[in-house]
């Protein structure tokens, strides 16, 4: 079992979701950009969601927590990127006072069963997944989109992540169905590669 300490499920602020077809985009958003608003509208079309919900993360477990950046001014910050009808901006893992992604979809269990969500991540994430806590957990709870992001499109494909789930890929072309496979199930999209990152927007504000 878990052991952390989160708060109940029944205290979380919930968008609609009952019906829909949600993709679930984590990260610090540490600024949100324009490239997280692309990826964003291409997992609507591409996936045939209904809403991308970004979840904010108070503090990535993997990053120094002094290089994280106050947590209210990304929440707004993302709110302002994330205009558009079908987006939506949550503050999950600040409400359930969970620290990584595996509990927090632990924490959301119930409401992952009862809806059609799939895990939306940028390739470098993908390559690098069996470092996250708990890292199998996460693509048995439900499905992963992973993104192309410059440079990593073969550090992704061969990583741990993508061997272990070899056996479980859609073709790009079946990418519409994710949100109704069963997980562990997952899908690569190539696209329009975009050289925007959080990094290199911090870089260049303290040059």
């Amino acid at each position: 079992m878990p052991v952390f300490r989160n708060k109940p499920l029944s205290s979380l602020r919930l968008p609609p979701f009952a019906g829909l077809r949600i993709g679930l985009f984590g990260g610090s958003f540490n600024p949100a950009h324009a490239g997280h608003l692309a990826v964003s509208l291409k997992a609507l079309k591409r996936l045939q969601l209904d809403r991308v919900w970004w979840m904010v993360s108070p503090q990535n477990p993997l990053k120094d927590p002094r290089e994280n950046g106050d947590f209210a001014e990304r929440l707004a910050r993302a709110q302002d990127m994330a205009r558009h009808p079908r987006l939506v901006v949550c503050d999950f893992e600040q409400q359930l006072q969970t620290r990584t992604t595996a509990q927090t979809l632990h924490a959301l269990g119930p409401v992952l069963a009862a809806g059609r969500f799939v895990w939306i991540m940028g390739a470098d994430s993908f390559a690098g997944l069996e470092r996250w806590h708990d890292w199998q957990t996460i693509p048995a709870r439900l499905p992963l989109a992973v993104f192309d992001r410059p440079g990593w499109s073969l550090k992704a494909l061969n990583s741990v992540a993508a061997r272990h789930l070899a056996g479980r890929r859609l073709d790009v072309y079946d990418a519409g169905l994710l949100a109704d496979c069963p997980a562990p199930a997952w899908c690569f999209l190539p696209i329009r590669l975009r050289r925007e990152s959080s990094t290199r927007i911090r870089s260049a504000a303290t040059d």
